[in-house]
This record gives C-alpha cells, structure tokens and sequence, in this order.
C-alpha cells in the first residue's frame, strides 16, 4: 500500500496567488502611510490650551506665593494672601482675554 501514489497530486502555489498576496502586501503599507499621523509635534489648538492652563494656575498660584510672603513679613494676615490672591486672579483672566483676541497666525 505504501508504493502506490496518492489519487491526486498536492496543488502547487499559483502565481495568482503570489500576485494577490503582493498587491495585499503594497495596499497595506499605502494604508499604513496615509492613516499615519502628518502633524510632527503639537499642533497650535493644543499649545494655545496648555498656555490657558498655565495662565489658570499660575496666575493665581503665584498670587498666593507672593501673598504669603507678604503676610509673612509685614505681619499681615490673611490680607496679604487675600489681595495677592485677588490680583493673581484678575492678571489671569486678563491673560487669558489676550490670548483669545489675538489673531490666528
């Protein structure tokens, strides 16, 4: 039984096959390099955020700060912190609404 040969021959592989599997192959690689990110780095919607934020935290942050300091040398407190406070508040909007006025680059 081991001599006779099997009823068909195992199918070679078809060049249309390796045609098909080449041109899946470059259709892959040209969808990777149009769905890849054009944009290098941080684009200008996302720096204007961060600079809000900064203005939202700094502003008053270092109000405070300065603020403290006061109270701590003049021995004023909380009047210092308060005003300071106050101050840090109002410069960071101020901030803020020249940032959004400005005209687009």
């Amino acid at each position: 039984m081991s001599e006779e040969s099997p009823a068909r021959e195992p199918i070679g592989e078809d060049a249309r096959i390796d045609a098909l599997e080449e041109r899946l192959k470059a259709a892959r690689e040209r969808e990777e390099q149009r769905n890849r990110p054009q944009v290098q780095g941080a684009d200008a919607n996302y720096r204007l955020g961060n600079q809000v934020l900064a203005q939202l935290i700094g502003g008053p942050l270092g109000g405070a700060v300065i603020g403290w300091a006061i109270d701590r040398l003049a021995g004023t407190s909380p009047w210092g912190l308060l005003v300071m406070l106050f101050f840090g508040i109002i410069v960071a909007f101020r901030n803020i609404i020249r940032i959004s006025n400005r005209r687009p680059d």
